[in-house]
């Protein structure tokens, strides 16, 4: 449950009077949660038409405690299911009627032992019922065209198995490139990305490639959750090295 404080005006925080929040006392709230989420990621939201902030005669957003309950389910449906944006709206409206809406169940995130989620990091699930989807599956859960996917696939972005099926991971991708391209970001721009995040990996297993041949069983184990633990740090970096280079101020 998201706790929604309230305070004073144009500072941050939203008027005692009104009980309405800043953006940025909005995006405190929700950093309890998710710890990843930007102003940026919520205008995003707003501008999608998933939330409908009121706005003072000077322009300045301010959101009730409904609208960022919302803004949390919001994110705990990209999070926890990988849904595209318009399939959140379709159930988000379902509930406002009163509905029962069933969510697709792709598994929790697990906890790497710090207290933290690498599927927040990641985007990866526990345990899929379904460890492979079939094409028009992933298609479905993504929101995207035939189209799309084979111009990913073309770049390397989107990799099937062998035998033509796709894990949750590739959700996780599509979706994520589907966002981007809104924003004008093509496939032919996420080349670089893409190369960085292989040469990434290849350093993780190169660390963790002496565990895995190891003679020792509970030493050969130990090399995933230190895959895990690579790779939710390089993660990491990553975000901060971009945000760094960008000049991003995220408080």
């Amino acid at each position: 449950m998201l706790h929604t404080p309230s305070g004073g005006a144009d500072s941050g925080t939203a008027a005692p009077d009104s009980g309405l929040m800043s953006i940025g006392t909005v995006l405190n709230v929700l950093r309890e949660e998710f710890p990843e989420v930007t102003v940026s990621k919520i205008r995003f939201l707003e501008s999608e038409g998933l939330i409908e902030p009121q706005r003072t005669p000077s322009g300045y957003r301010k959101f009730s405690a409904r609208d960022v309950e919302r803004l949390g389910r919001v994110l705990r449906m990209q999070r926890d299911h990988y849904l595209p944006l318009k399939v959140i709206r379709e159930h988000l409206e379902a509930l406002e009627r009163g509905e029962e809406v069933r969510l697709p169940s792709l598994g929790r995130p697990r906890d790497t032992g710090d207290g933290e989620l690498l599927g927040d990091l990641l985007g990866e699930p526990e345990a899929a019922p379904a460890a492979r989807i079939a094409r028009d599956e992933l298609m479905a859960a993504a929101g995207i065209s035939a189209e799309q996917l084979a111009e990913w696939e073309s770049y390397g972005l989107v990799t099937p198995y062998v035998e033509g099926l796709y894990d949750a991971d590739a959700v996780t991708v599509a979706t994520l490139l589907a966002e981007l391209g809104r924003h004008g970001i093509e496939p032919r721009h996420l080349r670089v990305m893409k190369a960085a995040a292989d040469r990434e990996a290849g350093l993780v297993d190169q660390v963790v490639a002496p565990l895995r041949r190891h003679r020792n069983p509970q030493t050969r184990a130990h090399a995933e959750a230190r895959t895990k633990e690579l790779a939710g740090l390089a993660v990491k970096l990553h975000a901060a090295l971009v945000q760094s280079a960008l000049g991003v101020r995220l408080s």
